[in-house]
């Protein structure tokens, strides 16, 4: 069942998209930059082909690991819950029973039209995965598009370092001109788009938010300044202990997209009322 999801147009995408710039950049612009022969453009080429091999392996990681579902036996425990019923309403975090699956669901799960379940610490849905993001495969997630990003950024120095280099001292070949600038359009564009969702993720991540959740947040900041009150997310317990319960507490282990021992439940979380 798991494999069926690389049968999607977008995923198909991925594939293209990644092959293409592999290609381009190793068998092209590096070739024509340095020559692969030699032992700058062999290093260049080994760095860049392991990039490509980190993403590839964690793209692997997201559309393969299981999100997380809420356990069918799953009830409330309202004495032992992290947090009260009343913080959840002046948080704006739901909780109770899901009008689709017609079950109980943790107070961070939510339910997934595309999964057609309730998926926990649910994140989003993303398209280009054919899976959701959630509280088992979050952290393949941020660290695939941390090496996607540093994939697009190397290859896009490596076009601009080939283009500068080049002589454009001639007339013709137009359709030379067009592939670089193109080329470089493309990896330049995807660098970008994906260094703001880097960006994006890093910023939820030492706020302890999903992007459903940083939703519900701004319209639960709105309502506690109405009433002359701060809002605080309750799951934000310090920068360092909010990356550590996503990448881990061995550093060492933070960049590889398989190592989730660390990641528990998915039921309860710690609160800020945990740590004071």
């Amino acid at each position: 069942m798991k494999g069926r999801r690389f049968l999607s147009i977008p995923v198909f995408s991925v594939f293209l998209v990644l092959g293409f710039v592999y290609y381009v950049t190793v068998f092209i612009f590096l070739e024509d930059w340095l020559g692969l022969q030699t032992s700058a453009g062999s290093l260049n080429a080994l760095i860049f082909t392991f990039l490509a091999f980190l993403s590839l392996f964690s793209f692997f990681a997201c559309v393969l690991t299981d999100p997380g579902g809420v356990p069918s036996s799953y009830v409330p425990d309202v004495e032992d819950s992290g947090v009260t019923d009343q913080e959840l309403k002046k948080t704006g975090i739901q909780q109770g029973q899901c009008d689709k699956c017609f079950g109980y669901k943790p107070p961070r799960a939510h339910h997934c039209r595309k999964c057609k379940r309730c998926i926990l610490r649910m994140d989003h849905h993303c398209m280009w995965i054919n899976n959701c993001v959630g509280n088992r495969n979050y952290k393949a997630f941020i660290v695939l598009v941390f090496y996607a990003t540093m994939s697009s950024f190397y290859s896009s120095v490596v076009i601009i370092c080939c283009a500068i280099e080049k002589d454009w001292n001639f007339v013709g070949n137009i359709p030379l001109k067009v592939f670089y600038i193109c080329s470089g359009a493309m990896t330049v564009g995807i660098f970008l788009t994906l260094g703001t969702l880097l960006g994006w993720h890093i910023y939820l991540m030492i706020q302890n938010m999903t992007t459903i959740e940083h939703s519900e947040a701004v319209r639960a900041a709105w309502v506690a300044r109405k009433s002359g009150q701060n809002y605080r997310h309750p799951f934000n317990v310090g920068v360092y202990k909010n990356i550590t319960l996503i990448l881990g507490p061995n550093t060492l282990k933070w960049f590889c997209p398989t190592a989730v021992s660390h990641i528990k439940d998915g039921i309860t979380f710690p609160t800020m009322r945990d740590s004071s």
